[in-house]
């Protein structure tokens, strides 16, 4: 039976304890807000995990003209122009918003930012924290902003489990926590979950990270975007791990190179080498292993005997697997670690369903194209929570709704669909392979269990993923290698999703009777 918390009801719901949902809770103090973190903060954000930075264009050579003209290259045609120009150039502000709620960034003996350089950026512009902490920092300053912030009540261990909606308009959320099932009536809801890492077996992201939000959002009736471009990062550390520790791109930026067991550096002749953008560094990386051999990160000249103190949190965890990077080569295998695509959102962070909104890795704003510009994605999650605030700020409680009573979907569990996604949704994609994961997510999309709500998400992706019948960015076709003359986001409703998957699964002729 339902328990409605009656005090909270009318207030905006924030939906997701990363970077995103607490940065738009502060946002909108002070007004009453409820913040919904299915994990004690932190604990399951792949903010929390970030490495390298947040990129800006705060240094002394740099412009937010030329940040975003790196932005676009590495979008690979598919950028929103408008909306990434309005990003970067929020970006130095940001920066400075986060200095202000006390996040320790690095600096120069005379004040100014210690900037990093990473993969297709022009410029040294990657702020960052105790050198490959800056995820943390940033959280850890976040999360003691909203503990002190008495106008944000904190649910912790509550998960969202579905939107209640009438007429495409948002009226409340049914969740769950370990006593049972609860609503809250509202008529203004973020969803700021993150992205999808956790629906594939090899993923840098925790592993509560799998398109919760995503699922909200498309039961919900929104549209979702862009969702078939994921970004697998190219240096994950190839070990037993899961979720597999980060290898950042700025140890690269630093001068360490890809070699393979030979002590071949096979990036060497690529233009850009090992600091090409993402897409082609993974791609190089997978086709070098598929070839059989094996990967390795060499950072023993650059940065060499620095590297434990450049990189503290990746040095300890080399150390714990018996490699010293300042004498030893570090294996590295790509591995999913970004979700370009999302629900879609306008300006403000405003959904296609009227009082939802979405930030950060879960939304698509425009910004990332098919191959998101290292560093860009926490930048992206504070700056565009202020803009999220604002427009929320513009809407009024609606009318007490009353909430009809509704079926608990049970919690999610992805195991049945990682190895479909991992299978048919890699570094390299075919028709045949995302048909294959399309016939299996299908009847897991469209039951009742806990498979049901990520295998809707993840069969959002396949077909998607079928209908790009070309190699843009983050999404490679073997069998379509070259890229369209023309960049056209994708758009996508569950509805249309099923539609189309019923269409792949009854014209499809199975193995057994392809063979008879």
């Amino acid at each position: 039976m339902s328990t409605d918390i009656s005090d909270l009801d009318g207030r905006p719901v924030i939906i997701g304890g990363g970077a995103a949902g607490l940065m738009t809770a502060l946002q909108l103090a002070p007004e009453p807000v409820v913040l919904l973190s299915k994990s004690p903060l932190g604990a399951e954000a792949s903010s929390m995990w970030a490495q390298g930075g947040l990129a800006a264009p705060v240094g002394a050579d740099d412009t937010p003209a030329l940040h975003l003209a790196d932005t676009l290259a590495a979008g690979a045609g598919l950028c929103d122009a408008a909306a990434a120009s309005r990003i970067v150039h929020a970006a130095p502000a940001a920066v400075e918003h986060l200095a202000e709620l006390g996040v320790a960034f690095d600096r120069r003996a005379d004040g100014s930012w210690r900037l990093g350089l990473e993969a297709a950026h022009g410029r040294n512009r990657i702020v960052h924290a105790t050198g490959d902490g800056t995820g943390r920092e940033i959280m850890r300053a976040l999360i003691s902003a909203v503990r002190r912030t008495p106008s944000i009540t904190l649910l912790e261990g509550v998960e969202a489990r579905r939107l209640l909606v009438e007429d495409n308009a948002v009226k409340g959320l049914l969740a769950a926590n370990a006593s049972g099932a609860l609503t809250i009536a509202t008529n203004r809801v973020v969803i700021a979950t993150g992205g999808i890492g956790g629906l594939f077996a090899d993923s840098t992201n925790p592993g509560g990270c799998f398109g919760q939000g995503l699922a909200l959002a498309a039961h919900a009736g929104a549209t979702l975007s862009d969702i078939e471009f994921v970004q697998f990062h190219p240096t994950a550390f190839d070990g037993p791990s899961r979720p597999m520790p980060l290898l950042t791109e700025a140890i690269r930026g630093d001068g360490a190179v890809l070699i393979d067991e030979t002590g071949q550096r096979f990036m060497a002749d690529q233009p850009g080498a090992e600091l090409a953008p993402r897409d082609i560094v993974a791609r190089a990386v997978w086709r070098h292993r598929a070839a059989g051999h094996r990967t390795f990160l060499d950072a023993r000249k650059h940065p060499g005997a620095d590297f434990a103190q450049r990189y503290p949190v990746i040095s300890a965890f080399c150390k714990m697997a018996g490699i010293d990077p300042a004498c030893d080569p570090i294996p590295i295998r790509p591995a999913v670690h970004y979700h370009m695509g999302g629900i879609a959102v306008d300006g403000y962070g405003r959904s296609t369903v009227q009082g939802l909104w979405a930030c950060g890795e879960a939304a698509r704003t425009g910004l990332h194209g098919a191959n998101r510009l290292a560093s860009n994605s926490l930048m992206e999650a504070i700056v565009c929570a202020r803009w999220v605030a604002e427009s929320i700020e513009g809407v009024s409680a609606g009318p007490r709704a009353m909430l009809r009573d509704e079926a608990l979907p049970p919690a999610s569990d992805p195991s049945a669909v990682r190895p479909l996604l991992s299978q048919g949704l890699g570094v390299l994609r075919d028709h045949d392979g995302i048909a294959r994961a399309i016939r299996g997510l299908t009847p897991l999309a469209c039951g009742r269990s806990a498979a049901s709500d990520v295998a809707v998400v993840g069969l959002m992706i396949a077909v998607a993923a079928i209908r790009r019948e070309e190699s843009r960015g983050g999404h490679f076709r073997t069998d379509f290698p070259h890229t369209a003359l023309s960049a056209v986001p994708s758009s996508l409703t569950r509805d249309g999703a099923l539609a189309a998957a019923r269409d792949i699964v009854e014209t499809t002729p199975s193995a057994r009777s392809a063979r008879s």
